[in-house]
């Protein structure tokens, strides 16, 4: 059996934004076409990113999927480490605003940039 491994961008309990991984069991299927359990979604959305893209620090407002359609996708974070994702990657983007928490752009959340001479272009899947 083969396992997943699922990249999520979370909140951690001070508040601040991290990576970790988490490893998703392959145990439906068969050797050729392994599968994990089925998950629901709700919706998905496009985005396109010209050359040059550059958001400010955010929270992600509703736990989704974020697929690498085409071009790179910079990720980051407080602690000025990043991370990149190129065309065919994913992550779990669940780096929401703390429950009663006020948004402060200097402890929360994460920035994203396009990176590279080709536009971004991404697939959201919202849980």
């Amino acid at each position: 059996m083969t396992n997943f491994t699922k990249v999520v961008l979370f909140t951690d309990t001070d508040g601040k934004a991290r990576f970790k991984e988490e490893t998703l069991p392959m145990g439906q299927g068969h050797p050729q076409s392994q599968l994990t359990e089925i998950f629901s979604a709700e919706a998905y959305q496009l985005r396109y990113s010209p050359v040059g893209f550059r958001s400010q620090f955010h929270t992600t407002g509703k736990p989704q999927w974020v697929f690498i359609l085409a071009g790179q996708m910079e990720i980051g974070l407080q602690d000025g480490s990043s991370r990149v994702f190129c065309a065919g990657q994913h992550f779990y983007s669940a780096d929401t605003l703390p429950e009663g928490a006020t948004f402060d752009a200097k402890v929360h959340g994460h920035w994203s940039r396009q990176i590279g001479n080709e536009p971004l272009q991404t697939l959201f899947l919202k849980d």
